[in-house]
């Protein structure tokens, strides 16, 4: 019963994450950042999206792979059933697939580095998760390639200096990963700061305890 209430708060606390990141990814940030227009490269949901590591990772600290498994599932049918509702289709995929793809991964690379250094496992997780979420998400939204699952976005596909600044120039949505990644980096350090506070709240569970 225990468990079940557990997992039941980290599928509350994971979809909750996704539909706060689904609704704010439609506001850009505003400003100017060393004379880049933020605005061009940022949403505020690229600072809230970062968490769905940390809710996976603490699932998996405390009852193993399988259960953060599900909760990812979770997780993946709250974005998919969103992204439906607010995007067009090839974003919705490109959305889910992102999703469910980095985040396994990250459950992967964190149940390898475990018995390490405490902070190896949920940086190392996040930060290579983020790399191929990062990586799928924005091929599949703009990349022409994959232009057969629906329309290519001309503004996206556009050519201009990267991050709007460099002398070097690339299709918009190269910038737009970037600047993404970059922040999803910034934020899986600082989330190292609340799984730190955690683990002596949030203690691994007996093997044999762990299924829900």
């Amino acid at each position: 019963m225990l468990n079940k209430r557990y997992f039941l708060i980290y599928s509350l606390l994971m979809t909750a994450v996704v539909v706060a990141s689904n609704f704010l990814v439609q506001y850009p940030v505003s400003g100017m950042l060393a004379g880049i227009n933020l605005a061009d490269l940022l949403t505020f949901g690229a600072f809230t999206y970062p968490i769905a590591f940390l809710v996976t990772d603490l699932t998996n600290r405390q009852f193993g792979p399988q259960v953060a498994r599900r909760v990812v599932l979770v997780g993946f049918i709250a974005g998919v059933l969103l992204s439906i509702l607010l995007a067009t289709p090839r974003i919705a995929v490109a959305s889910g697939t992102a999703f469910l793809v980095g985040q396994l991964l990250d459950i992967s690379v964190f149940n390898r580095l475990r018995q390490q250094s405490w902070w190896k496992a949920p940086l190392m997780g996040s930060l290579i998760g983020s790399v191929l979420d990062t990586i799928i998400f924005f091929s599949i939204s703009f990349a022409p390639v994959f232009g057969f699952i629906g329309p290519n976005d001309d503004f996206a596909i556009a050519t201009a200096p990267i991050l709007g600044v460099m002398t070097a120039e690339a299709p918009r949505w190269i910038s737009w990963a970037i600047a993404d990644f970059g922040v999803k980096m910034l934020i899986g350090v600082i989330m190292l700061l609340p799984y730190g506070a955690l683990m002596s709240v949030v203690r691994p569970m007996p093997t044999a305890s762990r299924t829900i």
